[in-house]
C-alpha cells in the first residue's frame, strides 16, 4: 500500500508522536535546568548572606582584651586587596586605641537582604547595631548603621572583598 493508504496513517501518526516525545524531552529538561539554575541562585543567595552577616560581626566587633586575636580571625573571611586594607587600618589605629583606651564593640545584625548574587559575587545590604564602651566614657553607646557587603566567592567559600556604610544615591547626589 502507499504511504497514504491505511497503513500510512499509522507511520504518520508514529512520526508525530516521536516528534512530540522530542519537543517534550527538551522542554522538560530545558525547565529542569532552569530549576536546578534556580536552585543554584537560591543557595548562592542565602550562603552569600550567611557569611556576609558573619563577617559583618567578625569585623567590626572587638574587645580591647582579645583584639589580636579577633583581627586575625576576620581576615580570615577578606579577600587580599581587602584584608590587607582591614590589617592595615586596624593594626595602625583601631588595635593600638582599642588597648590605650579599652575599647569593645558588639555588632548585631538586625536586618539583611541580598542585592545581587551571581555564581561568584554578591552584594548584600545589612542593617547593623553596634554598641561601644571605653575606659573614658564607659556608659554604652549605642548606634545604628546600614552596612554595604561586597562578596567574591573564592573556591566554594564566601569572602568579603569590600565592606563600608551604604551611602544612598540621593546623598550622593547632593555631594
Amino acid at each position: 500500500m502507499s504511504p497514504t493508504g491505511k497503513k500510512g496513517v499509522p507511520r504518520a501518526l508514529a512520526g508525530a508522536l516521536v516528534a512530540v516525545a522530542v519537543v517534550l524531552a527538551a522542554v522538560v529538561g530545558w525547565l529542569a535546568y532552569g530549576k536546578l539554575q534556580d536552585n543554584a541562585a537560591e543557595v548562592a543567595r542565602t550562603d552569600a548572606v550567611k557569611a556576609a552577616e558573619e563577617q559583618a560581626v567578625a569585623v567590626l566587633a572587638y574587645s580591647y582584651d582579645k583584639v589580636d586575636e579577633q583581627v586575625a580571625a576576620a581576615a580570615e573571611g577578606l579577600t587580599g586587596d581587602f584584608r590587607e586594607e582591614y590589617l592595615n587600618l586596624m593594626n595602625n589605629v583601631i588595635v593600638p586605641g582599642a588597648k590605650e583606651k579599652s575599647i569593645s564593640v558588639q555588632a548585631v545584625v538586625q536586618s539583611s537582604s541580598i542585592v545581587s548574587a551571581e555564581a561568584d559575587h554578591a552584594v548584600a545590604m545589612l542593617f547593623v547595631n553596634t554598641i561601644s564602651t571605653n575606659s573614658e566614657f564607659p556608659e554604652a553607646v549605642s548606634s545604628a548603621s546600614r552596612v554595604r557587603v561586597e562578596l567574591e566567592n573564592e573556591d566554594g567559600r564566601w569572602l568579603v572583598s569590600r565592606l563600608g556604610p551604604h551611602v544612598p544615591p540621593s546623598v550622593l547626589a547632593g555631594l
